[in-house]
């Protein structure tokens, strides 16, 4: 019996149906489509994946699956391996073809997609994957990247399509509900909605009013969570494509009043700037997928794996450090699913230099926590804020000054470490140094009802800073950063001198 024909869309992190060029190529064929999200128990195993990161999903599918279905054919939901679930179909149906924008993920994805591709392959199905806007796959030469880049990103938006052939007689199939045991462990703290709608509304909100603040909040904590664009999560999970958001900014650009200006034009600058550099860094991951698991400058191996301290590791990822701003940005961190950049960095530069913990195992915990977990941004950035690129400045940050620095009332402090709520502006930032009295009276007695500091912090960067300037002195340091910065970094960066070392720089 002759098999009939169909197509397939397969949705990963490009949840949404505007500027999708896979779901408007498949509805330019009158063949019967099948949109489809794949829920892969194997992927929410792996030590990245979180039941928050599901939470915010969930929103995204129920919405899909509406906005497929007003134009005929609803999301097809289905849990297993992507193979299998595209060969129990090829066992009723004849593939035609498969769309998919490609994507920059972990090494479990990479993987993954490599056996879907052979399977496609050998099964003379035409599997069609389409770029996710400024990342370039198979770039030979990073030096014509920013001007591909440039073009995709103010290219014309797809269209959205208006009608889908269905096809009949295909049950959907249910969403996971947000409590399914396959999401790992619950979490105590709240969810950033998903969603498209609520894409728009939030950028909708940046453009109108937020974004006012945007560059004068950006490090500030609490208040860079109001001033924010607050799309990053959206733009992970592909609600929004980052040509649209570029899109909005430009004609946000093009239509202010003479008046506007000078408050506008500087953080519409800033916000396309971000994106840029969101593209720059995915882009990283997408040549070389195993800075994942491996330190871009192979000397720094080793550098950290067998010094790893549990009890510093728990006391970090849980607030209890002893150290206010750090303990405090975590617990927002953990509870809201976000925080500013500079926090971040922050919280990384803590665990890998005063802690001097190693930056996968931190990683994970991050991962997990953050709502806009985006791989190609988190282990660049991970392996940055731990030093371990041979390209970039060392930068190590001093947890007391960044308290004095943006949190210089202990407002942010007190409100996520309650503990210190009755200590004044004075100790706020070290309590460690009231005297016993003093903490009698504000019944806050260091090391019992808060954590003394779990390590001297100047101690412990002074013992960063040697281990990394041994490092850096080895035979044939230079020549292999150099092979780093050819392969993966900015060009609009200073060549590495043959005189001088990467940059150490105390924040």
């Amino acid at each position: 019996m002759k098999k009939n024909e169909i197509q397939i869309v397969w949705f990963k992190r490009d949840l949404r149906i505007g500027d999708h060029k896979p779901i408007y190529q498949a509805s330019k064929n009158k063949i019967p489509l099948l949109p489809i999200y794949i829920v892969e128990p194997e992927y929410w195993e792996q030590p990245f994946a979180s039941r928050r990161h599901w939470h915010f999903i969930h929103d995204c599918l129920i919405e899909l699956r509406q906005d497929l279905k007003q134009l005929g054919q609803g999301l097809i939901v289905r849990k297993g391996s992507v193979v299998d679930i595209f060969k129990a179909f090829s066992d009723h149906y004849y593939i035609k073809n498969i769309y998919a924008h490609e994507e920059t993920g972990n090494q479990w994805t990479y993987n993954r997609d490599i056996k879907v591709k052979k399977w496609c392959k050998n099964n003379n199905i035409s599997l069609n994957e389409f770029p996710t806007n400024g990342v370039v796959r198979g770039l030979k030469n990073r030096s014509e990247w920013s001007k591909i880049r440039k073009i995709r990103i103010h290219d014309t938006l797809i269209k959205t399509p208006q009608k889908l052939t269905a096809l009949i007689g295909v049950e959907e199939g249910a969403i996971p509900e947000k409590n399914d045991p396959i999401f790992k462990n619950n979490f105590n703290g709240k969810v950033q909605k998903g969603g498209r709608i609520e894409a728009l509304s939030i950028l909708e909100s940046f453009l109108n009013d937020r974004g006012k603040g945007y560059l004068f909040n950006i490090s500030a904590p609490g208040k860079s969570e109001i001033t924010s664009s607050r799309i990053s999560a959206h733009l992970t999970w592909g609600t929004v494509s980052s040509k649209e958001v570029q899109n909005v900014i430009t004609i946000k650009k093009e239509n202010l009043l003479d008046n506007e200006k000078k408050i506008w034009k500087k953080n519409l600058t800033a916000l396309s700037s971000r994106l840029s550099w969101r593209c720059h860094f995915i882009q990283k991951l997408e040549t070389q997928p195993s800075i994942e698991v491996r330190c871009m400058h192979p000397l720094y191996e080793g550098l950290r794996e067998k010094e790893f301290k549990n009890d510093l590791y728990d006391a970090w990822k849980n607030g209890q450090t002893g150290y206010p701003f750090i303990d405090a940005c975590m617990r927002s961190l953990n509870y809201n699913g976000w925080i500013t950049f500079r926090m971040r960095a922050m919280l990384v530069s803590f665990a890998s230099y005063n802690l001097w913990l190693d930056w996968r195992i931190t990683g994970y915990h991050l991962a997990q926590t953050f709502t806009d977990y985006e791989p190609g941004i988190h282990y660049s950035q991970l392996q940055m804020q731990s030093g371990v690129t041979g390209i970039n400045t060392v930068r190590i940050y001093n947890p007391i000054k960044q308290s004095y620095d943006h949190d210089p009332h202990g407002i942010f402090i007190k409100k996520w470490v309650p503990e210190l709520k009755n200590i004044s502006e004075t100790w706020i930032h070290e309590p460690w140094k009231m005297e016993l009295s003093t903490q009698k009276t504000t019944k806050c007695i260091i090391g019992r009802n808060y954590p003394a500091p779990i390590v001297d912090h100047t101690i412990s960067i002074k013992k960063a800073r040697s281990r990394i300037a041994e490092i850096i002195k080895k035979d044939g340091y230079k020549d292999k950063s150099k092979v780093v910065l050819n392969k993966m970094g900015s060009r609009k960066r200073t060549k590495i001198s043959k005189n001088s070392n990467p940059q150490l720089q105390l924040l």
